[in-house]
């Protein structure tokens, strides 16, 4: 099944002379195939290398204008696999930018660690950034109906939406592609950052914030039960979010005196990554656990579909110290909305008293089975 991912005309039209478009995601989310067809489709000479390949490596370790003028004074478009793999990368970009006017880049990367944080000289003002999530339900609607749509729910909810586990058909397959990938791919690009040596400990933590998802984490109970430090684990979930695993969800707070300001939440970027974690991929009749997969669900929709149309707003949750509380709240230009999500569409749901008597101007919906396609644009 070929799926015409959202960022591709998204990358394509950002692509401009003197520019770097960074493309981050994590392993297997389908940003090799996203780049080769960008480059079959692009008019102008391509070169196309891959990070992980000593040749490439060689052929970029000198790092001289000269040099570089020489590589690509007949290429329109470099693109660059697994970009974090070739040492001071981020330095050789801005020389390739600065020095070669005509040159256009995509640059990609299964972290962001490296690329942006260890570059030694920024890439600010010379690049845009995107972010490649395993599939989108709005990027399904041209190969699903709305009853196939319905019906495929609670499989998106167990294996999540990875590429290759959307289009295998079966049940047993899913479920052993999704324990390899983490134990295979995603366990090896942590590990390789920042020198990281003990697999065991992240693990541990991993299955801990899996069964906390949709509840307030304590670096300090984290801590205890792995025996580490408040910092160590704070750095590790820090990590986790640069290799694209975990999504960190930050308090809102108008500084009242009854809100929480400093908690945080801790959501998997898909629901099968999250499964194969704990080991579990029951059906959801037989699970105590479908309100945290519908809430970690549909947060990740909601994120795919604002990045994809550029809606850029600040997202938080929501609660008191005597828990008046809500899921989702998402700001921009001072508006607030709030959202309340729920697997059950029969309960009829309002607004915390707390919250509709110090932000009247704000909006408040319920999101459920019954409206979730609209909200995530699918």
């Amino acid at each position: 099944m070929s799926i015409t991912r959202k960022l591709h005309h998204l990358i394509e039209s950002k692509l401009k002379p003197a520019k770097v478009c960074l493309l981050f995601g994590v392993r297997r989310v389908g940003k090799t195939v996203l780049i080769k067809n960008l480059a079959s489709k692009y008019e102008g000479k391509t070169m196309l290398l891959n990070g992980e390949d000593y040749n490439a490596q060689q052929l970029l370790s000198e790092q001289s204008i000269a040099n570089y003028k020489r590589l690509f004074e007949n290429t329109d478009l470099l693109i660059i696999d697994e970009a974090q793999a070739i040492p001071k990368i981020g330095q050789k970009l801005k020389l390739m930018v600065d020095e070669i006017s005509h040159l256009k880049i995509i640059a990609t990367g299964s972290s962001a660690f490296d690329l942006l944080n260890k570059s030694g000289e920024p890439l600010t003002g010379r690049s845009y950034t995107f972010y490649m999530h395993p599939i989108a339900q709005s990027e399904l609607r041209e190969k699903e109906n709305l009853i196939e749509t319905k019906g495929k729910l609670e499989e998106r909810l167990i294996f999540g939406s990875y590429p290759e586990v959307i289009t295998m058909n079966s049940l047993a397959e899913k479920e052993e592609y999704l324990k390899d990938l983490v134990v295979s791919y995603l366990l090896k690009d942590i590990l390789i950052i920042d020198g990281i040596r003990n697999s065991s400990k992240m693990l541990d933590l991993l299955k801990l914030i899996a069964y906390q998802v949709g509840n307030e984490v304590s670096y300090d109970e984290l801590g205890k039960q792995l025996g580490m430090s408040k910092n160590t684990v704070e750095k590790y979930l820090d990590l986790l979010t640069k290799v694209f695993i975990l999504k960190k969800l930050s308090a809102y707070s108008g500084n009242l005196r009854k809100e929480i300001s400093k908690n945080t939440k801790w959501y998997f970027t898909d629901n099968g990554v999250r499964n194969a974690l704990i080991g579990n991929f029951q059906p959801l009749a037989l699970r105590n656990d479908v309100g945290a997969l519908w809430e970690n669900y549909i947060i990740n929709e909601r994120i795919k579909f604002l990045e994809y149309t550029e809606n850029r707003k600040e997202l938080f949750f929501w609660r008191t110290y005597d828990h008046q509380e809500i899921d989702w709240v998402e700001l921009k230009n001072e508006k607030l909305e709030a959202f309340e999500f729920k697997w059950n569409n029969n309960k009829k749901t309002k607004a915390p008293e707390a919250w509709t008597k110090n932000y009247p101007e704000a909006t408040f919906t319920k999101i459920d089975t019954l409206n979730y396609l609209d909200w995530i644009g699918a």
